[in-house]
């Protein structure tokens, strides 16, 4: 649908699951309408057909469709069922940072190399995740010591389930396909020389192409994303080691200590030697 809004989740940290239920609606029943529930609700429809309104819209769920209610906005039905119906009824939260966009609207909240943006269209063609439905309303009813755990791997894998069944449906799918090949070739050749000819020549597309992709998916060309890749290992060198700054720079792709010192300061806020020793614990003194 072209018209289609899209929820995007950035993560780490990962939404939460709080409960899943099958509901069984008969003929003349509605879903019940609710307002400021405080968690996300998503509704997959195995059989029948369910119709919820919102403020701006009357949404209409068909067997093997998943609808996503955002938290906070009021709901009620759109109508009673017109046949049996049966519904996956799942509640979720997220701690992190969300956001809701309009159809054609760029999203706000980017993935990079460490965070991943999970982007949902509000109503999904999910059948290819049912199977993740109908394990993770199994692993809901587990009451035993390892239930917790168990009912959030499901929950997890699910959202993958979702993630993949729409991603066809998203206006960018053909430019993150690009995007995210482009970035698995940088994070694999990270330590090695890579302009954007080879990396075109690895993917197929012409570069202009990728580095037009790129931007569109992560905020940034591919050179950039490769830069701000060993920026961060840099980091975690400076954190888990006690090697010279030129050496950290060596080790992560900078030949230059002066070009890599300026390009660390402008990316972390500090210098490379300060930013370590703002993390350096010294041992207490006894006197």
């Amino acid at each position: 649908m072209q018209d289609m809004p899209v929820m995007t989740f950035r993560c780490p940290p990962l939404p939460f699951l709080v409960d899943a239920r099958r509901r069984t609606y008969g003929a003349g029943e509605e879903h019940p309408g609710r307002i400021d529930l405080g968690w996300f609700e998503l509704l997959y429809v195995r059989r029948g057909r369910l119709r919820i309104r919102e403020a701006q819209r009357l949404w209409t769920a068909e067997a093997g469709q998943a609808l996503l209610l955002p938290p906070g906005a009021a709901r009620w039905s759109g109508g009673a069922c017109a046949e049996e119906t049966e519904v996956e009824l799942v509640h979720f939260q997220s701690s992190g940072a969300w956001e809701e966009t309009a159809a054609g609207s760029e999203p706000g909240l980017l993935g990079d190399h460490y965070t991943h943006a999970i982007r949902l269209p509000r109503l999904i063609e999910a059948r290819e995740a049912e199977d993740a439905f109908v394990r993770l309303a199994a692993a809901a009813a587990d009451a035993g010591p390892d239930g917790f755990w168990l009912r959030q791997q499901r929950f997890g894998e699910l959202l993958r389930a979702l993630e993949a069944a729409g991603r066809p449906a998203l206006p960018e799918a053909a430019a993150r396909a690009v995007a995210e090949q482009a970035a698995a070739y940088m994070k694999r050749r990270w330590l090695e020389p890579a302009s954007n000819a080879e990396l075109a020549e690895a993917l197929g597309f012409h570069a202009v192409y990728i580095a037009r992709c790129m931007v569109e998916v992560y905020g940034c060309t591919p050179q950039q994303y490769l830069q701000f890749y060993r920026l961060d290992q840099a980091k975690l060198l400076l954190l888990s080691t006690d090697w010279p700054i030129a050496e950290v720079a060596e080790a992560c792709g900078f030949r230059q200590l002066p070009h890599f010192t300026r390009l660390f300061a402008a990316h972390a806020g500090l210098p490379p030697l300060r930013f370590r020793k703002r993390f350096t614990a010294e041992p207490p003194r006894h006197e």
